[in-house]
C-alpha cells in the first residue's frame, strides 16, 4: 500500500486541501454511528464535489490499495458506514437536484441530497416522493439507496429499490457507469442497478439516481387503534387491505411497553386512547381523488371493523396537527428507548401470516431467558417488518446486558429463520450482522455474493469487511449459456462480419 501521506497529498492537490480532512475534531463525526456502539478509524475524510471527483478519489485509492468507505448522513444502524481504516469518502457535497420531470413522474438527484430535500423538490413539482424515515431530515438519498431503506410507506410504495429507475455509479476502478435513464421498461441486458441497490457501498458508489414520483395525495386520515392481540392486528389489517386497497398507506404496530415509554419520555406526548390495550396500531389512508375524502373513508372502515369485533377502540385524528401527533408516538419510539437503558435491537421480517406467531414465540423465549427484560416490539406490520427490541431490566448493569447480545441473537434469529424470515429487514447487514448473515444465509447465495464482489471489486477496496465475510469463491469461470446476451468481447475476424451479415445480423449488432 502507498504511504497514506502521499495519497492524501495527491487527493488534496486535486480536491483542494479544505476538502481532505485529517484533524481529529473533523474526523470524529464520521467515526461513530447514531447508536454509539462502536467506533471506526480512518486516515482522512475526503469531500469531492461531483461525480468526476468521486471517480478520481476511488481511482487514486484503487491504485494505492487503500480502502474507500462512502458516507452520506451517517445515520445507519449496523456499522455499514463506519471505516475500519482507509479513506472516508463523504458524498455530502453531491447534493444537487439535477432534473424534475413531472410528465415522466421522475426526479434526478445526486447522492448527497438530504431525503427531506428530495421530498420537498417533488412536492414543489406537485408530486410525491414517498420514501419516509424518522431520520429524513439528516439521512441522504445515496445512503437510503445503498441500504435499500424501507420506512413507513413500504406498504403502498415499496422499498427504496422499488423507487429507482436509473443510477449513476462509480466502480471500484474509478470508471463511471451512467445508467441514468428514466425508463420503466428496459430489457436491454442485465438490470445492473439492482446490483448496487442494497449493496451498502461494497460493489460501487452511487453518485446520482433517477427516482419515481407519484401523484400527491389530496387528503389523508390517521387513526390510533387499540387491539386485543397481534392476531387481532392481523385480522384488522387483512380487512382494511381488502376494503381500502391502495388507499391503505400505513399500518404500524406498537406493543404496550412501547407506547408507555413514549408517554413517559416524549415531551408533549398524550395518550391517544382512554383505556389500556394488549396491542396498538397506527393506521393511515390517503387518496389522490378530489371526490373522495380520506376521513370519510377511514370512518367507514373503522366503524365496520368495530362492528365486526376486530378492534377494541379507535381514535381518528380530527386535524393535521393531531395526525402528526399520532405519528410522533410511533416515530419517537427508537429515541425514547434510550431513556430506559441499553437496548438489544433486531430488525427482522417474516411472512405476514406468521407475524403473530413470531411475536408470541420470540417474546416468550426472550423473557424466559432474562427475568425483568422488557420487549419493545414495533414497526411496519403491514409488510412483515418488526423492530424486535429488548430493553434492559430495571437496575441491571448496562454492560452486562449488552454482553448478552449474541445470546439473544441466537434466540430471535433462530425463530426468524424457522419462520422463513430475514434477519436484516430494512437496516442492512453492515458489520453488525455480517457474521449472522454467514450463519443463516443459503450457502449458494453467499457464494454468488462473493463472486459478484470479486468480479466488481477484485482489489476489495470498497467498504471491505462489510456484509460478507471473506471467503473462497466457488466454481470461478463457469459460464452459463455462452454467447447469449453478451458476446465474449472479442472483435470478429475479417471473415466474421460477412458470416454474420449472411445470417441477417449486422456487424454492429455482434459487438458490445
Amino acid at each position: 500500500m502507498t504511504d497514506p501521506s502521499r495519497l492524501l497529498a495527491h487527493l488534496a492537490a486535486h480536491l483542494g486541501a479544505a476538502h481532505v480532512l485529517t484533524d481529529p475534531v473533523d474526523l470524529a463525526p464520521h467515526l461513530t454511528e447514531t447508536r454509539g456502539l462502536r467506533r471506526g478509524h480512518t486516515h482522512a475524510v475526503v469531500r469531492p464535489a461531483d461525480t468526476e471527483g468521486v471517480a478520481f478519489v476511488v481511482r487514486a485509492c484503487a491504485e494505492a490499495g487503500v480502502p474507500v468507505v462512502a458516507q452520506g448522513g451517517n445515520t445507519g444502524h449496523v456499522g455499514g458506514g463506519l471505516p475500519q481504516g482507509g479513506i472516508v469518502l463523504s458524498l455530502a457535497r453531491l447534493n444537487r437536484l439535477r432534473a424534475v420531470d413531472p410528465v415522466n413522474a421522475s426526479i434526478t438527484v445526486e447522492a448527497g441530497m438530504v431525503l427531506a430535500d428530495v421530498q420537498a423538490a417533488a412536492s414543489e413539482a406537485g408530486m410525491l416522493f414517498p420514501l419516509s424515515l424518522a431520520s429524513e431530515g439528516s439521512c441522504r438519498i445515496g445512503g437510503n439507496l445503498s441500504t435499500n431503506a424501507g420506512g413507513t410507506a413500504v406498504l403502498a410504495y415499496g422499498n427504496a429499490r422499488d423507487l429507482v429507475l436509473g443510477l449513476e455509479v462509480v466502480l471500484a476502478d474509478g470508471r463511471v457507469w451512467n445508467g441514468l435513464k428514466g425508463l420503466r421498461k428496459d430489457n436491454a441486458g442485465y438490470d445492473l442497478k439492482h446490483l448496487f441497490l442494497g449493496s451498502e457501498g461494497t460493489l460501487g458508489l452511487i453518485t446520482a439516481a433517477v427516482l419515481k414520483l407519484y401523484p400527491r395525495p389530496v387528503s389523508r386520515a390517521v387513526a390510533f387503534v387499540g387491539l386485543a392481540s397481534a392476531e387481532a392486528a392481523l385480522a384488522l389489517f387483512r380487512t382494511l387491505r381488502a376494503e381500502a386497497g391502495p388507499a391503505l398507506t400505513a399500518f404500524e404496530y406498537i406493543v404496550p411497553f412501547g407506547l408507555e415509554i413514549v408517554l413517559r419520555h416524549r415531551a408533549g406526548a398524550r395518550r391517544p386512547l382512554a383505556g389500556a390495550h394488549a396491542a396498538y396500531a397506527l393506521v393511515e389512508v390517503s387518496t389522490t381523488r378530489s371526490d373522495e375524502e380520506a376521513g370519510t373513508l377511514m370512518e367507514g372502515l373503522l366503524a365496520r371493523a368495530q362492528a365486526a369485533g376486530l378492534l377494541a377502540d379507535a381514535a381518528l385524528a380530527a386535524s393535521e396537527a393531531q395526525a402528526n401527533a399520532f405519528w410522533d408516538l410511533r416515530e419517537s419510539l427508537s429515541e425514547v428507548q434510550k431513556a430506559e437503558g441499553a437496548s438489544i435491537k433486531h430488525d427482522v421480517s417474516v411472512p405476514l401470516s406468521r407475524l403473530p406467531a413470531f411475536l408470541a414465540e420470540a417474546t416468550r423465549a426472550c423473557e424466559a431467558a432474562m427475568p425483568g427484560l422488557r420487549v419493545c416490539a414495533f414497526g411496519h406490520f403491514g409488510d412483515g417488518n418488526i423492530h424486535f427490541n429488548l430493553s434492559q431490566p430495571v437496575g441491571m448493569d448496562r454492560a452486562a446486558f449488552l454482553a448478552a447480545w449474541e445470546r439473544f441473537n441466537r434466540i430471535v434469529h433462530d425463530i426468524v429463520a424457522g419462520l422463513d424470515g430475514s434477519i436484516a429487514a430494512e437496516h442492512g447487514v453492515g458489520l453488525l450482522k455480517r457474521d449472522e448473515l454467514a450463519r443463516y444465509a443459503d450457502p449458494v447465495a453467499l457464494d454468488l455474493m462473493r463472486s459478484l464482489k470479486a468480479a466488481l471489486d477484485p482489489g476489495n477496496i470498497l467498504n471491505p469487511g462489510k456484509v460478507l465475510n471473506p471467503g473462497k469463491v466457488l466454481n470461478p469461470g463457469k459460464v452459463l449459456n455462452p454467447g447469449k446476451v453478451l458476446n465474449s468481447g472479442k472483435v470478429l475476424p475479417d471473415g466474421g462480419a460477412g458470416a454474420a451479415a449472411s445470417c441477417g445480423v449486422s456487424e454492429a449488432s455482434t459487438k458490445i
